[in-house]
């Protein structure tokens, strides 16, 4: 079997109650048994074999990353006193298939030696919430994602796994099949516009504590497959497994799903309130009738744009006369914006109970909306959720909740370019640096063309990150195209952090480019 990795074709196999040597690399958190390889306690054999040319191809590989660490200057006292920010690469969406099959096995397997051989800390295992429990809130099945892990711990790699409770449409994964029957019977307990639109791949905020899934709570229902996963994981917590990044929201970041109900990642307006099933609604009237105003509660402003508008099209939004800012819209966006923060709390607080004395790091998301940021009412944020507007930090009580559970912020998009995404970004480091909440970062496309994308992620990255997640591996991802640049990207901030004379005394040092030291310790580039 081969896999082209733009460069050397490597074949990878599994070989059953054989006796190999592994060709390539080890790291010191295996030990080796005469010619076995022993993974902490477990047999995990992997032969790297093919043609005479492929070998020696392999082989170029590792010399040429050896003479790039060896050429490098190394200020080993300077550099003792950093942090350095671990580098991850996100495994395909698809990884795991709705059937709970590995995808492209083989072909993971190769990208994930080629990982662990440039040097990267680890991957992101993205976990669906339809995968595990396709069928009923009783039955668990986590025999595909157990596989990925027993593979990044082979390939001597951390892993850092997001819990989805929610779909997507690329790939096309929705939610499970016995939730999307209780949304057929009562369409309700899903988010709904202004124009009866369904989101269907998220439940609506208003429902977490309602026993709308087989007489459950949602709730209660996420609490179960969280203590699922902690059972079933435990032999992977703190040697593999060092995060774990819960879903919030649409996307699995903390926020509503403003954006149209079949748009990608790449929709760039305004978006719309999420307010009108008939759940929400009935929280927005009672939030109405004790505000003693009972005509603010019958729904969202009527006065606002459709999702692609411009948000001058109508008066809710304007600079100058806006309805956003009157006692309604105060009341409005006060109590839409408390809303996202309470569905925040509830699953933040159940995932602390669950996972907090593992030794594991507790992650979110948190969107950089930062299209249209330059106006005074901010729009894309209020229809996400965020009351952001001018005079207002937004992200003051979000990164208050984060600090609560000791929580740390991703914060995707680290390779925006236009509409100014530095002030926004700067204003949530700000807010999470106030709290004490460490941020780590995620780029947000594929960057195939040029080296722009590559030098606003190595700025970002360089600004004070715990890690970074770089989105994501695949076809595209080991292109001709693609991996020489990002090869290029790694090796040049190692040597970027370690060349630099003045190197900040916190965190923030340079990127860590190795997976042989414990979470936290320094490490180097590895000898391949």
């Amino acid at each position: 079997m081969e896999v082209s990795l733009s460069g050397p074709k490597v074949i990878v196999a599994k070989l059953k109650d054989s006796k190999v040597k592994r060709l390539g690399f080890s790291t010191p958190e295996f030990g080796h048994n005469g010619s076995n390889f022993v993974d902490l306690g477990r047999k995990c054999r992997v032969n790297w074999v093919g043609s005479k040319a492929n070998q020696v191809r392999l082989k170029a590989i590792r010399a040429e990353i050896a003479v790039e660490k060896n050429n490098a200057p190394f200020r080993k006292e300077k550099v003792q006193s950093q942090t350095p920010v671990e580098l991850l690469v996100g495994l395909p969406l698809d990884t795991v298939s709705n059937t709970n099959t590995i995808n492209h096995e083989k072909a993971i397997l190769a990208g994930l030696r080629a990982l662990k051989l440039l040097g990267a800390y680890g991957v992101e295992l993205p976990v669906f919430w339809t995968v595990v429990q396709p069928n009923s809130p009783d039955e668990f099945d986590w025999s595909a994602y157990l596989a990925v892990a027993d593979m990044a711990r082979c390939a001597g790699l951390r892993l850092r796994v997001s819990l989805n409770l929610n779909g997507c449409h690329r790939p096309n994964v929705l939610l499970p099949g016995w939730v999307l029957q209780a949304a057929e019977t009562d369409p309700d307990i899903l988010f709904k516009d202004k124009l009866g639109a369904l989101h269907k791949d998220c439940l609506s905020f208003a429902v977490d504590k309602l026993p709308i899934l087989q007489g459950r709570k949602p709730v209660e229902v996420f609490e179960s497959l969280f203590r699922s996963f902690s059972s079933t994981f435990k032999d992977y917590f703190g040697s593999t497994i060092t995060e774990i990044t819960v879903s919030l929201g649409a996307n699995g970041e903390l926020r509503y799903p403003s954006f149209p109900p079949t748009t990608d990642s790449e929709f760039t307006g305004v978006g719309e309130f999420q307010c009108y099933d008939k759940y929400t609604l009935s929280q927005l009237k009672q939030a109405a009738e004790s505000a003693g105003n009972p005509l603010w509660g019958l729904g969202g402003p009527h006065d606002a744009p459709k999702y692609d508008e411009s948000p001058n099209n109508s008066n809710f939004f304007k600079d100058h006369g806006g309805s956003w800012n009157t006692p309604y819209g105060n009341f409005f966006l006060s109590w839409y914006s408390q809303q996202l923060l309470n569905h925040g709390d509830r699953l933040l607080s159940i995932a602390s109970n669950v996972f907090g004395d593992l030794p594991v790091q507790l992650s979110a998301k948190v969107p950089l909306l930062h299209h249209w940021h330059e106006m005074s009412s901010r729009p894309a944020e209020l229809t996400a959720g965020f009351y952001n507007s001018a005079g207002r930090d937004g992200y003051d009580a979000v990164t208050e909740m984060f600090a609560k559970y000791n929580c740390m912020m991703i914060i995707p998009g680290m390779d925006e370019l236009g509409s100014n995404p530095e002030s926004l970004l700067h204003q949530i480091k700000q807010a999470c640096e106030k709290r004490g909440v460490q941020v780590s970062g995620e780029n947000s496309a594929l960057a195939k063309q040029g080296t722009d994308n590559f030098g606003k992620i190595k700025e970002n990255v360089q600004a004070g990150l715990k890690a970074f997640t770089y989105q994501r591996m695949g076809a595209d991802f080991f292109s001709p195209e693609h991996w020489p640049l990002f090869r290029e990207f790694v090796r040049g901030m190692e040597r970027s952090q370690l060349d630099a004379d003045d190197l900040p005394e916190g965190n923030g040092g340079r990127v860590s480019l190795s997976a042989d030291s414990e979470a936290g310790n320094n490490r180097e580039m590895q000898a391949a």
